[in-house]
């Protein structure tokens, strides 16, 4: 059964990222959220597959899934999501360079936090990690905020829903890990996740959509306006 759930939540959080990453591309020209929603995608495939053909932990694809584990949770999932949702919260227009600044912070942080588990500074790590996530869900929070301020009472709450699951995953990640009969490769705590990180992407895509409309229709009742007068 924890197979069958598994294979839902990974299919689930690789449909969600693709499709979403590609609409936050082609629709809202949102390379930061695009790139970053298509890289979680990819991890999951990665690790669909690794856990498909049962790899060992020698397999370099077993690398590939802690490197883009490591940058999401270091500073994908965090400086990038809200270099995003920046865009529609203050319409921050990040220049080419702050884009490409981004994603290569993200990839040094996957470089630097890869295998940490086993590494001399693994609380160090840890800490920073859960750091990382909590800084963000505070900012997150007022997203929320701002959607209710807004209007889009359904997409604050799903929003904070996800928020939620994103920081209770967060948290067990290393310091309260579930119990489960097999805590080397966790199947029980990575189906949670995927699920919660399907959730995330699913949510917040939709909320920004939500709040990119309204800002479209503020600006066009300034230009109305303007023009009346």
């Amino acid at each position: 059964m924890i197979e069958i759930l598994f294979m839902i939540a990974v299919v689930w959080a690789i449909a969600v990222g693709y499709t979403y990453g590609i609409k936050f591309l082609r629709r809202h020209h949102n390379y930061l959220l695009g790139l970053e929603w298509i890289v979680v995608a990819t991890s999951c495939t990665n690790f669909m597959v690794f856990a498909a053909i049962k790899a060992g932990h020698d397999s370099p694809m077993y690398t590939a899934a802690a490197f883009l584990d490591a940058f999401s949770r270091s500073f994908g999932i965090t400086l990038i999501l809200v270099l995003g949702l920046l865009q529609v919260t203050h319409r921050y227009k990040p220049s080419l360079a702050v884009e490409i600044g981004a994603f290569a912070v993200a990839g040094v942080g996957g470089l630097v936090f890869v295998g940490y588990q086993e590494s001399s500074f693994k609380l160090a790590a840890e800490i920073f990690l859960l750091a990382a996530n909590l800084l963000t869900a505070c900012f997150l929070i007022y997203f929320c905020a701002r959607l209710w301020q807004i209007g889009e009472q359904k997409h604050a709450i799903w929003a904070g829903v996800a928020t939620a699951c994103g920081s209770f995953i967060a948290i067990t990640y290393d310091f309260f890990p579930i119990p489960e009969a097999d805590m080397l490769d966790r199947p029980l705590f990575y189906t949670l996740a995927l699920a919660a990180w399907g959730l995330q992407m699913f949510t917040y895509y939709r909320a920004y959509t939500a709040f990119d409309a309204y800002n479209k229709r503020v600006a066009a009742q300034v230009t109305d306006a303007r023009t009346a007068a």
